[in-house]
């Protein structure tokens, strides 16, 4: 994007701000309600901001956005990195992602979690407690975006991921990606709020934007809403989740789990009992005999 094309991005975005009216800023009032960012990817010019303030805000590898070449092929978050851009060819031309974790209001990674280390707060995040994590890593294996990542070349590893800036949220702040933006192509505040200014853009642009928000109704809902000039295969987005929370299919065999492990033990032991009964048995039939 060019200079020129660049101002005109600023100036519609500031426009459409000012005549919507909407506002989503969270507050003390409603800080109960469940937080979300909407990334709208046809504002996104890939200048890849976000990477830099949400390593640099939470020690992770800074990349060097200049000279890595990194959006000459797809990405997935890692250890080191918990968000990543990616650019697409689509039928509309390049088109750019912000990748990371999408917090879900159901999340499988924390109803998989054994003791509660990947934990799901009541105002949205999803975060990891280091002090509670036995290292089993059902988080990585059930979550259905692939964004639980583990150290394996740590002498103390831990499960790495966005945790939407949680030390800042708690402070009054907003998440370190969504503020480092120059284009407003993140907005952060309440999920009931940016959802009704996702709507709104789509209606007022019906030519412009793909008409679905991505992360409303996927795997039950996620905190991360996404829009697109282009339907989200095109995006690299899973389009095949469904709108059911992830838990709600394993929640039988997560009620079992605790039985199994209980049962399991005393039925060996009881198997057990009953071999020496019988070897018991047959030793005294033999001294009997004799």
């Amino acid at each position: 994007m060019d200079r020129r094309n660049f101002i005109k991005v600023i100036g519609t975005v500031g426009a459409c701000s000012l005549a919507k009216g909407l506002k989503a800023e969270v507050t003390e009032e409603n800080r109960k309600e469940f937080v979300g960012v909407l990334c709208d990817t046809t504002r996104c010019i890939g200048c890849r901001s976000c990477e830099i303030a949400c390593s640099e805000v939470n020690g992770n590898y800074v990349p060097d956005i200049l000279n890595d070449k990194a959006l000459e092929r797809e990405r997935t978050t890692s250890e080191k990195q918990w968000t990543v851009v990616n650019r697409y060819k689509t039928e509309k031309g390049d088109i750019y992602v912000k990748k990371q974790c999408m917090h879900c209001w159901q999340p499988a990674c924390a109803a998989a979690c054994l003791v509660n280390a990947m934990y799901k707060t009541k105002e949205g995040p999803v975060i990891w407690l280091s002090d509670r994590c036995m290292g089993c890593r059902f988080c990585m294996v059930s979550c259905p975006f692939d964004i639980p990542k583990f150290e394996y070349n740590s002498w103390n590893p831990k499960i790495q991921k966005c945790i939407l800036c949680w030390d800042r949220f708690k402070k009054g702040k907003k998440p370190a990606c969504v503020e480092a933006c120059p284009v407003d192509a993140l907005m952060f505040g309440l999920k009931r709020k940016i959802i009704e200014i996702a709507r709104v853009r789509i209606y007022n642009h019906p030519t412009k934007y793909y008409h679905s928000i991505y992360g409303e109704n996927e795997a039950g809902g996620c905190s991360w809403l996404y829009l697109a000039e282009v339907p989200f295969e095109q995006l690299g987005f899973r389009t095949d989740l469904g709108t059911t929370p992830f838990p709600e299919y394993t929640r039988e065999f997560l009620y079992a789990v605790p039985v199994v492990l209980l049962a399991w033990p005393s039925m060996l032991l009881g198997l057990n009992y009953l071999m020496r009964s019988r070897k018991e048995e047959k030793t005294m039939e033999v001294k009997h005999d004799e």
